[in-house]
């Protein structure tokens, strides 16, 4: 009986010392994970804060060469960053006050979705759309991928450019 209880006793403890040293790498790589997802997390909500700032730069600053923004889906993607940083920056210009608040931002493998409240008064010209001096309001959730180099690859919109033209006074394009 005694051999049987140190057997079991030694076998315990070769599993509790394999566990520990899997336990190890394990967090090892959760480290290194964790750290991506904060990185990719504080990129992002960079990314946003840009346009409290007033800065396309820092908007745009870490897209990947080959961004894609798909907005809300209403409209066909953007693809050329050139041109996505140029209608950044006339967006900015035609919403001086353009304001992102309690931004929070969730991390899971390449994505991070930060969610927050946006408003802003239509004051410049937008896409030849004549500004209306009215103000827009919307919670919105921003989702955001990122390349294996820590760019953001491409950024997406649940809020929908109809609800934000509503609140503008800006008439809606009939449908066909």
């Amino acid at each position: 009986m005694r051999k049987l209880i140190t057997g079991m006793a030694i076998v315990a403890c070769f599993f509790a010392a394999c566990k520990g040293n899997s336990g190890s790498a394990t967090t090892n790589g959760s480290d290194s994970t964790a750290t991506a997802l904060k990185k990719n997390k504080q990129t992002a909500l960079n990314s946003d804060m840009g346009y409290n700032n007033k800065s396309a730069d820092a908007v745009c600053k870490d897209y990947a060469p080959d961004f894609i923004d798909y907005g809300s889906g209403e409209y066909p993607p953007s693809k050329n960053l050139d041109s996505i940083k140029a209608e950044t920056k006339s967006f900015i210009a035609a919403y001086p006050d353009i304001k992102g608040e309690n931004l929070v931002a969730v991390a899971d493998s390449n994505t991070v979705i930060v969610t927050g409240t946006w408003s802003g008064t239509f004051k410049g010209e937008f896409m030849k759309i004549k500004p209306t001096g009215k103000l827009f309001k919307v919670s919105d959730a921003d989702i955001f991928t990122f390349n294996k180099d820590g760019k953001i690859a491409s950024h997406r919109s649940i809020q929908s450019l109809t609800t934000i033209f509503t609140q503008l006074g800006i008439p809606l394009p009939k449908k066909m």
